[in-house]
C-alpha cells in the first residue's frame, strides 16, 4: 500500500486550532445581548488586553497600530479576530494584526480583509511583514488603512 499526500495530512496546528477557539468564543461573545455601546467598549477592552499581552517587539507593533487605526480611521471599531487584535468596519473585518509569536512566525504580519479597497489592477498585498514600526512604516500603514476605508 503506497502513501498518499493525504495520509501525512497531519491536520491544524496547535497555533491554529488555539485561534479557532479564540474566534468561537469571539462569536458567543458578540451574540450575548447588550447595547451597541456597551459592545463596543467591551471589545475596545478585550483588544488592548489582548495586546498588553503580547511580548517585546509583537507588544509595540500592535500598540501602534492600534494608535494609527486610531487616528486615521476612528470608524473602524477594534474587535479580536481569531485572538488577534482587528478593526472592523460594520462588523466586517477591514484590517488586523498577527503576532509572530502567536502563530511563531519569524514576523508580525499586517493584514487586509476583502473589505479593504485596496485593489489595484488584478493583482495587490494583503498582507505585510512588520518587524519594527519606525516612522516611516507609521506612515505606510495610515495610507494604507485609510485608502482601506475608502
Amino acid at each position: 500500500m503506497t502513501s498518499s499526500a493525504t495520509d501525512r495530512h497531519e491536520g491544524f496546528s496547535a497555533e491554529e486550532r488555539a485561534a479557532m477557539k479564540d474566534h468561537a468564543q469571539e462569536l458567543k461573545k458578540a451574540a450575548r445581548k447588550a447595547s451597541k455601546e456597551e459592545k463596543a467598549a467591551e471589545a475596545e477592552r478585550d483588544v488592548l488586553a489582548k495586546i498588553a499581552e503580547m511580548q517585546g517587539s509583537d507588544r509595540i507593533m500592535a500598540e501602534r497600530l492600534h494608535a494609527i487605526v486610531a487616528a486615521v480611521a476612528p470608524g473602524l471599531a477594534p474587535k479580536l479576530w481569531y485572538g488577534m487584535p482587528a478593526y472592523a468596519l460594520d462588523g466586517k473585518v477591514v484590517c488586523f494584526f498577527q503576532s509572530a509569536e502567536k502563530f511563531k512566525s519569524r514576523y508580525a504580519m499586517l493584514g487586509f480583509s476583502d473589505q479593504a479597497q485596496l485593489d489595484e489592477g488584478p493583482m495587490w498585498p494583503a498582507y505585510y511583514a512588520l518587524t519594527e514600526v519606525t516612522a516611516e512604516v507609521e506612515e505606510r500603514i495610515a495610507a494604507l488603512v485609510k485608502r482601506a476605508v475608502g
